[in-house]
């Protein structure tokens, strides 16, 4: 019984992260993360995963590291992280709608304090996700290279 609960709970927080990551390539967050933390989570009981795993995880590793290569860059990802962050603060305060405010009040801030919320812990994430990249990846190409090395080395171990 034990083993079953274990492949139940892996099995949902994998799909729940692969499905969020879906979600967060085109919404605001860190979607090839997610996308490779549920892949990873899901190889543990399925060969189709653990195949997947190895060219998300290149893939997310080297946005992060494009992500902080120009000071360019690194700004405007940190503006945008914490634009995101002023704009769950704004949803959570919920101002009355302006008059110069187009379309019907349905349309105004909607989803409440949860969408304020999501947006301030991806804001978040977001700014800790650069700091990471930062650390790890700026001005420092021999962590760049590790990351194609250790790619074509999995692939070599897969095809023998």
């Amino acid at each position: 019984m034990k083993g079953a609960a274990k492949r139940v709970t892996l099995e949902i927080v994998g799909w729940t992260l692969v499905l969020a990551g879906i979600a967060a390539l085109v919404l605001p967050g860190p979607g090839l993360l997610l996308l490779f933390g549920g892949l990873a989570v899901l190889s543990q009981q399925y060969d189709w995963a653990e195949r997947r795993v190895a060219p998300i995880e290149r893939r997310a590793l080297k946005g992060a590291a494009e992500s902080v290569e120009t000071w360019p860059r690194i700004v405007l990802s940190s503006l945008f992280a914490l634009g995101l962050i002023a704009c769950g603060v704004l949803w959570i305060m919920s101002p009355p709608m302006p008059d110069w405010w187009p379309v019907s009040e349905t349309f105004w801030l909607p989803g409440g304090l949860p969408t304020g919320i999501t947006q301030i812990a991806s804001g978040i994430l977001a700014l800790v996700l650069i700091v990471y990249s930062y650390r790890r990846f700026h001005g420092k190409p021999d962590a760049v290279a590790a990351i194609d090395e250790k790619s074509e080395s999995r692939a070599r171990s897969r095809a023998s």
